[in-house]
């Protein structure tokens, strides 16, 4: 039970975010049962369990401990919910809480966070505190983590992830962009000049997305759309899993010891292709954004086309970057918070959309739907812009700079409006497939 506090506008706004991002979260998990909860379906992934208890700790280091300090913070996660000291794969392995353990602690952790809430000033001078910083991180934080457990569940073994879908995506629309018309096809130009990439937001933004900082960017071509599920079955028959020209030596060694033939997901039926997602099987439907590719894949289908990934500086300023106004948007329809009428996500579709669903999600150069449905691999290894500072925590962003990660832009169907917008940036190994990835491509001007 909740004690009752008496809370001011601010206060009261992010008590009913933080009740919302929790409520997600438990209606995710409502169709487990405790063993589904508690197995580790895929060593990519934590059991469930985990993640809950991770949940809960992550919220009192940070709305209890940290604040109470008055420093900057720092992580401080400690024992079974450590995610350094134990990574996904011998996660299935530790002592782990029942269900009722978990909800109990996440329901004390919540206690505490409201009534501390009531004595905290945004006003502060205390970086964690200023404009209410580290209570957005915390609930980006649970969001990620309603994506991750999503990832898991349609990993799961044994009976299908019921999926408690609340509303369908609308239906196929044409989209209509007069520069649309190229000699590649279906491509967008970008004029190239001086742009403006990343952001200087110290409210609801990473540390990696700062600075705000002016780049040159060349002319390029951009794909209109994520690639679609009818332009990668047409790589895939004709052979482009069998064509080592098209492939990087990591990404053809990946192939090889894989044996892959097709996305994740995809099966080969009575000689059709059939896709799941979560506990829906059917024909492949030509009209959804490829998902579930890793970006070696997706950089032997740029081969296949002709083209190449774009960088994720082309990508931002694709997405972000009015060139007739010299003005930079937040989302690529302009500045007004994304939605579900908007973009798809939020995850409660528990899919994709198809081309042109959602007729606002148009970037100021007219590509579609870069905000939501697959998140979009890019060329660029993930580092630090120049003038990067750690801020709060080191283990957020910089232990993972360098080579080995691959940037990914524009979230997926199942990232929560709140963890998503522009400048956002997500990484990962370059061999992933779990996660909702898509993918678009780019030419030289």
């Amino acid at each position: 039970m909740t004690a009752h506090v008496e809370l001011q506008v601010g206060q009261a706004i992010f008590a009913e975010l933080l009740s919302e991002a929790r409520a997600r979260t438990l209606l995710l998990i409502s169709p487990l049962s405790e063993d589904d909860l508690r197995k580790q379906h895929d060593v990519l992934m934590s059991p469930i369990i985990w993640d809950l208890g991770h949940i809960a700790q992550f919220e009192e280091v940070w709305l209890g401990q940290n604040i109470e300090s008055g420093g900057t913070g720092s992580e401080g996660l400690s024992g079974m919910f450590d995610p350094f000291t134990n990574p996904r794969s011998v996660r299935g392995g530790l002592p782990l809480p029942s269900l009722g353990e978990c909800v109990e602690l996440l329901a004390v952790v919540r206690e505490r966070t409201l009534a501390r809430l009531a004595g905290v000033s945004f006003d502060s001078d205390a970086p964690l505190l200023h404009d209410g910083y580290v209570y957005q991180m915390v609930l980006q934080h649970e969001y990620q983590h309603n994506e991750t457990i999503l990832q898991t569940l349609q990993l799961k073994q044994g009976e299908p992830y019921r999926a408690p879908r609340a509303y369908s995506p609308p239906a196929a629309a044409p989209i209509l962009v007069e520069s649309a018309c190229d000699p590649f096809g279906n491509m967008v130009r970008f004029p190239g000049g001086l742009v403006e990439l990343g952001t200087d937001n110290r409210s609801v933004a990473y540390d990696n997305e700062r600075p705000r900082h002016q780049a040159r960017v060349r002319s390029f071509w951009i794909d209109l759309t994520p690639v679609t599920n009818q332009e990668y079955l047409e790589f895939v028959e004709a052979g482009g899993y069998q064509k080592r020209e098209l492939w990087s030596p990591e990404g053809w060694a990946f192939r090889e010891k894989e044996q892959l033939a097709a996305p994740k997901y995809w099966t080969r039926e009575g000689g059709e292709w059939h896709v799941r997602y979560m506990d829906r099987k059917g024909p492949v439907n030509p009209e959804l954004p490829v998902c579930h590719v890793c970006f070696h894949e997706a950089e032997a289908f740029a081969r296949y086309a002709g083209k190449r990934l774009p960088t994720e500086a082309e990508w931002e300023a694709a997405a972000s970057w009015d060139p007739a106004t010299g003005e930079k948007r937040r989302y690529p329809w302009g500045d007004e918070p994304v939605t579900p009428e908007r973009a798809n996500v939020d995850q409660l579709s528990f899919q994709p959309a198809p081309m042109g669903a959602y007729a606002d999600n148009i970037s100021p150069i007219g590509c579609y739907g870069m905000i939501g449905d697959v998140w979009e691999w890019t060329a660029s290894d993930f580092a630090g812009y120049s003038g990067y500072s750690t801020f709060p925590y080191q283990e957020y962003s910089e232990t993972f700079f360098g080579p080995e990660y691959k940037v990914l832009r524009g979230g997926s169907w199942a990232t929560r409006p709140g963890a998503i917008r522009n400048t956002f940036r997500n990484w990962d190994y370059p061999i992933r497939r779990q996660i909702f990835s898509g993918f678009r491509c780019a030419r030289d001007a």
